[in-house]
């Protein structure tokens, strides 16, 4: 359900509320508008995000947590603590330093980098 390197960083850029697609867009650097599609399209079908079409012109659509998501996100955080607590050793396993984008964030902050 979260597979991918793109689903993780939604889920955790619709944390703070409902977002809209374009500030979406914009949150998560690095994804197309066919991906970003795509990805919410499948959360939906698994019943973790909610879109929510609102007839006004311009026409407007938000992206939202569904309790389902608001769960899964809690267990994808404490994946994300973990990998903050062990990155270092990880690094160290691996022979690799710890990429900068992943030593710099936590699992709550608001802009999401892919990784």
């Amino acid at each position: 359900m979260v597979g991918g390197k793109w689903k993780a960083l939604i889920l955790w850029a619709l944390q703070d509320g409902p977002v809209r697609f374009g500030a979406l867009r914009r949150e998560i650097p690095g994804i197309s508008e066919k991906m970003l599609i795509q990805q919410l399209k499948e959360l939906q079908c698994h019943g973790v995000v909610r879109r929510e079409s609102f007839h006004e012109i311009p026409p407007r659509v938000e992206y939202s947590l569904t309790p389902l998501g608001v769960s899964l996100n809690e267990a994808l955080d404490a994946l994300g603590e973990w990998g903050t607590r062990h990155l270092a050793e990880l690094a160290e396993r691996t022979g690799r330093p710890p990429h900068p984008l992943h030593a710099e964030r936590s699992p709550h902050s608001h802009a999401v980098q892919p990784g």
